[in-house]
């Protein structure tokens, strides 16, 4: 079985006569090639619905340097969420965290700094110290903290990414994606609500000295609000970046340039052909009900359909005219129906395009009816499809 329905927020009141002729104002731009980027990796996607827009060997394993405290900064953000951790816990800085080299919060050994502050230095300052700090608080060891690192990324879907410390110190069995760090990105902004303001504070003080955040798109770009960069001599410059406009959201990853100015620039590239010829809608929620289907030999007739994701959809503007969502429901859908299940499948088209498919999932459970109720409705099933 089957039906149609018009994607809601696309009703549009239609005006008869006289129709307006096309006006430059009225003609959607035509949308050019996305940019050239100077960098040997990159990826451009929305963060709401996943949709890549454009990306250069976005797979390809490279060293992820300091972007690697993305994920540092993400467990110790769910260790807080999930009550394991409190922010002002002092956290013991260690001989190894102290005497770590590279980029640093300044922390000093044998101190306790209450694990927020640590969170600073590790987004902000970019310290290596804050990220072993929090490592060994997290797990004991920086060892068995990458162990939680990796676990993490295979629960995240990060297909081409291992981790072998916790600063992103140069390692040859430590690699990452860009499609990988655009994905945790998305997680971070999806699961890291209340601490994610921090990736957009400018500078930070601790022990008397203040660093900048070297995120230089904080400044170029009023909507941009993180997230991380990255430098070593293998890695290049390498730069995550996420902005919103209009309550659209875009992540940039950009690894492998040739300096600060560029990683930068390529950003900015990016962003703005993203913004500029592309937009992004909501158009159901996760377990809103789409329509319902015929139930054969059930304690109930009925069962509710829907999307366990909802519908999100990311396109070049002025594709979103005349979209129609098609669901085409299984046949003779019988109880028990556990819900979740899968009952069928909604097709997004314009026209005879194909734009988006997805499950259709019960939204209810709908048991077995008793004995003599299936029977009755086998009998009625088997005259329903003798006609039908």
């Amino acid at each position: 079985m089957g039906c149609t329905l018009m994607l809601a927020s696309l009703s549009v009141a239609q005006t008869p006569t006289p129709v307006p002729q096309p006006t430059p104002a009225m003609i959607q731009p035509a949308v050019p090639a996305p940019p050239q980027i100077a960098a040997s990796s990159y990826i451009l996607m929305d963060a709401s619905s996943g949709a890549v827009l454009v990306e250069h060997n976005a797979d390809e394993r490279l060293p992820p340097a300091s972007l690697t405290k993305m994920m540092t900064s993400y467990i110790g953000s769910l260790e807080l969420i999930e009550g394991r951790i409190n922010e002002q816990d002092g956290v013991l800085i260690s001989e190894t965290a102290w005497r770590k080299g590279g980029s640093k919060m300044f922390v000093k050994v044998g101190d306790r700094v209450p694990f927020i502050d640590l969170k600073r230095g590790i987004i902000i300052q970019s310290g290596n110290d804050a990220s072993i700090a929090l490592a060994e608080h997290v797990a004991g060891s920086e060892d068995a903290f990458a162990d939680m690192m990796n676990r993490h990324a295979e629960r995240l879907g990060l297909r081409n990414s291992h981790f072998t410390n916790a600063t992103g110190w140069p390692d040859d069995n430590m690699y990452s994606s860009a499609r990988d760090m655009a994905i945790l990105a998305q997680a971070i902004i999806r699961d890291d609500v209340d601490y994610y303001p921090i990736y957009k504070e400018k500078e930070y003080t601790w022990n008397g000295i203040t660093q900048s955040n070297r995120n230089r798109m904080l400044w170029r770009d009023s909507s941009v609000d993180g997230l991380k960069t990255g430098h070593t001599e293998a890695a290049g410059y390498c730069l995550v970046a996420s902005a919103e406009r209009e309550g659209m959201r875009l992540i940039s990853v950009v690894m492998g340039a040739s300096s600060d100015a560029v990683r930068t620039a390529e950003t900015q590239k990016l962003l703005t052909w993203g913004f500029r010829f592309h937009e992004t809608r909501r158009f159901y929620q996760p377990g809103q009900v789409l329509s319902s289907a015929r139930v054969w030999g059930g304690e109930s007739m009925q069962v509710d359909v829907g999307l366990a994701d909802g519908l999100i959809l990311t396109l070049q503007r002025g594709q979103f005219d005349n979209l129609e969502a098609t669901i085409e429901l299984d046949k003779a859908l019988k109880a028990p129906i556990a819900a979740g299940a899968r009952l069928g499948t909604v097709e997004v088209r314009n026209g005879n395009q194909v734009l988006h498919s997805a499950p259709v999932v019960a939204l209810n459970e709908v048991p077995a009816a008793g004995f003599f109720g299936r029977l009755w409705d086998s009998i009625r099933l088997f005259f329903h499809n003798l006609f039908n």
